[in-house]
Protein backbone atom coordinates (compact mmCIF):
# COMPACT_ATOMS: atom_id res chain seq x y z
CA UNK A 1 0.00 0.00 0.00
CA UNK A 2 1.58 3.39 -1.04
CA UNK A 3 0.59 6.69 1.20
CA UNK A 4 0.33 10.13 -0.67
CA UNK A 5 -0.52 13.74 0.22
CA UNK A 6 -1.07 15.86 -2.93
CA UNK A 7 -1.66 20.02 -3.16
CA UNK A 8 -4.55 20.60 -4.39
CA UNK A 9 -5.69 24.31 -5.35
CA UNK A 10 -9.46 25.45 -6.05
CA UNK A 11 -11.16 23.49 -2.88
CA UNK A 12 -13.76 26.18 -1.07
CA UNK A 13 -16.08 23.86 0.36
CA UNK A 14 -18.20 20.72 1.46
CA UNK A 15 -18.83 20.69 -1.95
CA UNK A 16 -15.87 20.30 -3.02
CA UNK A 17 -14.41 17.89 -0.41
CA UNK A 18 -17.54 15.40 -1.33
CA UNK A 19 -16.97 15.92 -5.03
CA UNK A 20 -12.72 14.51 -4.07
CA UNK A 21 -13.41 12.25 -1.68
CA UNK A 22 -16.13 11.08 -3.88
CA UNK A 23 -14.41 10.34 -7.37
CA UNK A 24 -11.31 9.24 -6.03
CA UNK A 25 -12.79 6.83 -3.35
CA UNK A 26 -14.33 5.04 -6.43
CA UNK A 27 -11.14 4.55 -8.00
CA UNK A 28 -10.28 0.44 -8.35
CA UNK A 29 -7.22 0.62 -5.74
CA UNK A 30 -7.78 3.36 -3.96
CA UNK A 31 -8.16 2.28 0.10
CA UNK A 32 -8.85 5.72 1.82
CA UNK A 33 -8.62 9.44 0.69
CA UNK A 34 -8.96 12.55 3.14
CA UNK A 35 -9.28 16.38 2.22
CA UNK A 36 -7.67 18.95 4.17
CA UNK A 37 -10.04 21.90 2.94
CA UNK A 38 -8.03 24.08 5.31
CA UNK A 39 -4.16 22.90 4.00
CA UNK A 40 -5.65 22.18 0.71
CA UNK A 41 -4.37 19.11 0.62
CA UNK A 42 -5.46 15.28 0.13
CA UNK A 43 -3.99 12.39 1.29
CA UNK A 44 -4.34 9.05 -0.59
CA UNK A 45 -4.07 5.51 0.20
CA UNK A 46 -3.68 3.26 -2.60
CA UNK A 47 -2.88 0.18 -4.29
CA UNK A 48 0.25 0.73 -6.78
CA UNK A 49 -0.69 -2.17 -8.31
CA UNK A 50 -4.37 -1.25 -9.01
CA UNK A 51 -3.87 2.49 -9.76
CA UNK A 52 -1.25 4.66 -10.68
CA UNK A 53 -0.86 8.06 -8.94
CA UNK A 54 -1.21 9.85 -12.28
CA UNK A 55 -4.68 8.01 -12.73
CA UNK A 56 -5.46 9.73 -8.87
CA UNK A 57 -4.38 13.23 -10.34
CA UNK A 58 -6.28 12.76 -13.18
CA UNK A 59 -9.72 12.16 -11.82
CA UNK A 60 -9.35 15.25 -9.40
CA UNK A 61 -8.32 17.28 -11.97
CA UNK A 62 -11.22 15.90 -14.03
CA UNK A 63 -13.54 16.97 -10.54
CA UNK A 64 -11.99 21.00 -11.98
CA UNK A 65 -9.11 21.13 -9.42
CA UNK A 66 -5.50 21.44 -9.74
CA UNK A 67 -3.18 19.28 -8.30
CA UNK A 68 0.22 21.28 -7.71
Amino acid sequence: MEQTKLNVQGMSCEHCVKAIEGSVGKLDGVQSVTVHLQDNQVDVQYDGAKVTLDQIKETIDDQGYDVV
